[in-house]
């Protein structure tokens, strides 16, 4: 049995937005579109959300929708709200951005609209200090993480509040598949966490030795 050490956490929802919210979502990024009357006809737009639409309505008012469509990975809803003025590293009530939010459900069109659009992949929550590459890790959402890393602005060795790096998470949850990639992106197999673990330790702690191994090589700065 092997022990957990220091294992983060996150505080998304796992439940995703809901149909109501996903709704909502496209009807404030498109204020144009027809609604829904009970019979299911289209009916027509109203004064009301006309109103919406106007500048008097201020871009934070938003914010919740890009939350949504992050979870969902509904990118014309992003592009949209975006257009509109949304700040692209707005942060929800739990201090998530989009970008962490599409990453942590592997919405990988998502992320890359999101980073397209400048999104910072270095920002972590507000909760732990987790970013979008440490919830994409965690998850095992290779392919979020690989377009994280693949964009030139993400820092691999960025810290949570608990001093872990994205080679820690890797080790933690056995994502052999990225040491390489993180190796290339010259992280740091080195660094230790607020407790004095090495990625190669906490590997160790999960019974993972061949990772392990190759965590002992990469700190020694021997790659090959």
């Amino acid at each position: 049995m092997f022990a957990i050490v220091a294992v983060p956490a996150f505080a998304h929802d796992p439940a995703g937005p809901t149909q109501a919210a996903a709704a909502g979502a496209h009807a404030q990024a498109n204020p144009h579109a027809a609604t829904q009357s009970d019979h299911g006809h289209a009916a027509p737009t109203t004064h009301a959300a006309t109103a919406i639409d106007s500048s008097t309505l201020a871009s934070q008012d938003l914010s919740r929708y890009l939350f949504d469509a992050a979870r969902a990975g509904d990118v014309d809803v992003i592009k949209s709200l975006l257009a509109r003025g949304v700040q692209v590293d707005a942060r929800d009530e739990r201090g998530s951005t989009a970008l962490i939010l599409a990453a942590y459900y592997g919405k990988n069109d998502a992320v890359r609209t999101l980073l397209e659009a400048g999104a910072s992949p270095n920002l972590g929550d507000s909760a732990r200090g987790n970013t979008a590459l440490m919830g994409a890790l965690f998850k095992g959402e290779i392919e979020s993480a690989r377009r994280l890393l693949a964009d030139p602005r993400t820092d691999v060795n960025a810290r949570n509040a608990a001093g872990q790096t994205a080679a820690m998470f890797a080790a933690l949850f056995g994502r052999a598949d990225l040491v390489e990639a993180l190796a290339a992106r010259q992280a740091d197999f080195a660094l230790t966490d607020a407790s004095g673990a090495t990625a190669e330790a906490l590997a160790r702690t999960q019974g993972n030795a061949a990772l392990a191994d190759r965590l002992a090589v990469l700190s020694r700065g021997r790659g090959g």
